[in-house]
C-alpha cells in the first residue's frame, strides 16, 4: 500500500506540474527532447520496473511465504478441524481435548490448522489471523495461524455449503499461555461426574432419550458422531456455531426446539416430560 501510495504521488505530481506548463515552450526542466525522452525511459518504464519488481519481491518472498502452509516442525501446536453441516469441530493433535465452534490458541505461538470436511466443501477464514483455505472431501488443507494480543477472533465459512451455511461461524480465542495450558488441560479430561440429583437425572436422560447416539460424552456410554462433543459443553460462549448465546434460557430453548433458532439442522426436536427435560438442562449446564 505504501509502496502504490508513493507511485500515485509520483503520477499525480508530474501531471499537475504538466498541467501548470501546458503552454510552455520546452519540458518542465529544459533540456528538449531528449530530456523529454530520458523522463519517459527513467520515470515510465525504469521506474516503475524497480518498484513493481520490489513490490513483488516483498509479496511474494516475504508475505506469501509467511502466512504458508507450515513446515513439518515449524510449529509448537497443531489443531485439525473438520468442517460440518453447519458447524466445526476441532481437535488438538497429541491430546484427547475435543470442542467444537471455538478453537483456543495460546498467544505468540504459531498453530498449524489441518483442515478437512465431513460432508461437503466448505472454507475456513479467520481474516484477522490470516487467509481463507478451502475444506475439501477426502484431502487436508493448511493454514498457520497466530495472535499476538489475547482476544477472540471471529470468521465464518467462506464457501456456501447449504441451507444454514450464515450461521457457520468459527470464533478462534487467543489465550495467554497460562490460561491455554489450563484450557487444554480441562477439555482433555473425560467429563465431571454429576454433583446433584437433577444432573444425575438428566445424565440418564442424556443416555436414554436418543442424545447419545449423535452427541459424545467422553467417560460415558455416549459415543455419537454426528453432533459436537458435549463434553465440556458449558465452557463454551456461544451455542449452535455462534447462533445464540450459552446460558440457561437459550439452551433450554436450543433443546426443546433447534429447528427454530437454525432451521435444516440435523438435530431432531425430542418429546421428554417437564421434570426430564428440566434435569437434562441442568446436567448439560454442568459440563465444565
Amino acid at each position: 500500500m505504501i509502496g502504490c501510495w508513493i507511485g500515485f504521488g509520483v503520477v499525480c505530481f508530474l501531471l499537475l506540474l504538466g498541467w501548470l506548463r501546458r503552454n510552455r515552450e520546452g519540458l518542465p526542466f529544459g533540456g528538449g527532447e531528449r530530456a523529454g525522452n530520458a523522463l519517459v525511459v527513467i520515470l515510465g518504464i525504469a521506474l516503475p520496473v524497480a518498484l513493481l519488481s520490489g513490490l513483488f519481491f516483498w509479496s511474494d518472498i516475504v508475505v506469501i511465504r509467511s502466512t504458508a502452509a507450515p513446515t513439518r516442525g515449524s510449529t509448537r501446536l497443531t489443531v485439525r478441524v473438520i468442517g460440518h453441516q453447519w458447524w466445526w469441530e476441532a481437535r488438538y493433535k497429541s491430546t484427547k481435548a475435543v470442542t467444537a465452534n471455538e478453537i483456543h490458541i495460546p498467544v505468540r505461538v504459531p498453530v498449524d490448522v489441518v483442515g478437512t470436511t465431513d460432508d461437503v466443501i466448505h472454507s475456513f477464514w479467520i481474516p484477522q489471523l490470516n487467509r481463507k483455505i478451502d475444506l475439501i472431501p477426502g484431502r487436508q488443507n493448511h493454514v498457520l495461524l497466530q495472535a499476538n494480543e489475547p482476544g477472540i477472533y471471529e470468521g465464518e465459512c467462506a464457501e456456501f455449503c447449504g441451507l444454514q451455511h450464515a450461521h457457520m461461524i468459527a470464533t478462534v480465542i487467543a489465550d495467554p499461555k497460562p490460561v491455554f495450558r489450563r484450557w487444554l488441560a480441562n477439555m482433555a479430561k473425560p467429563v465431571r461426574a454429576p454433583s446433584k440429583p437433577s444432573e444425575e437425572r438428566g445424565r440418564g436422560v442424556f443416555l436414554e432419550q436418543g442424545c447419545a447416539e449423535c452427541h459424545r460424552l467422553r467417560g460415558t456410554p455416549a459415543d455419537g458422531d454426528v453432533g459436537p462433543d458435549l463434553t465440556h459443553l458449558a465452557t463454551r460462549r456461544k451455542l449452535a456455531a455462534g447462533t445464540v448465546v450459552n446460558d440457561y434460557v437459550h439452551l433450554a430453548g436450543w433443546v426443546a426446539d433447534p429447528q427454530h433458532f437454525k432451521p435444516g439442522n440435523r438435530m431432531p426436536q425430542v418429546p421428554m416430560s417437564g421434570d426430564d427435560f428440566n434435569a437434562l438442562v441442568d446436567y448439560l449446564q454442568s459440563l465444565k
